[in-house]
């Protein structure tokens, strides 16, 4: 496996990655974020059967099948020194690997030479939040009006982080009607746990 960084906001990337194996899948093929993949070479190969096929309106081979992991990122609008991750996608079979917390330690490791100073992410699912603990992320008490849980941290260092403040954010989920049964279930796993361990880059 390998991370690539395929561009900054500046130099107009687009990615086609399978909308059936990847969430977010079509907010990889506008041009205006930066684009950064962990490559896997025999990840074409180990496609899950399960994997309905493509209508024939759908050509395949449009489809980047050698990543297996995905992050798109942006600068700031007001703050050029804040650095956004906007998406982070990991393929379904790939999941639990811990390969988007170590794609974005990726990005961050050379987010420092484009200027920026903190990174910050809104997340929309518990899962996604325990694994931004794993990159050095902490909650900032911050909610966007998509209910998102808003983290940040230092571009060069790991963020400050407690338990209760890792756990105030889980909270938040846990607050919430609309959850699925899995995320009940790993909400409850994690209660009274302390911080997820940080990822090696």
């Amino acid at each position: 496996m390998e991370c690539v960084t395929l561009g900054w906001p500046s130099d107009s990337v687009s990615i086609r990655l399978d909308y059936r194996l990847f969430s977010y899948a079509g907010k990889f093929i506008p041009t205006n974020t930066g684009k950064a993949v962990i490559r896997s070479p025999d990840a074409k190969q180990s496609i899950p059967d399960d994997i309905p096929a493509v209508p024939p309106s759908v050509d395949p081979s449009v489809f980047d099948h050698s990543v297996i992991a995905a992050v798109a990122f942006n600068a700031d609008r007001t703050d050029p020194s804040r650095l956004w991750i906007r998406y982070v996608t990991v393929r379904s079979d790939r999941r639990g690997q811990a390969l988007g917390p170590r794609l974005i330690m990726h990005v961050l490791s050379e987010a420092a030479t484009h200027g920026y100073q903190i990174a910050v992410i809104a997340v929309n699912n518990p899962f996604a939040y325990h694994a931004l603990h794993k990159a050095g992320f902490a909650f900032t008490g911050d909610e966007t009006g998509l209910a998102e849980v808003v983290l940040e941290r230092p571009i060069d260092k790991p963020a400050k982080q407690t338990t209760r403040l890792y756990q105030r954010g889980l909270d938040r989920y846990r607050a919430r009607g609309n959850l699925s049964q899995q995320e009940r279930a790993f909400l409850k796993s994690k209660r009274n746990q302390g911080l997820p361990a940080l990822v090696e880059q």
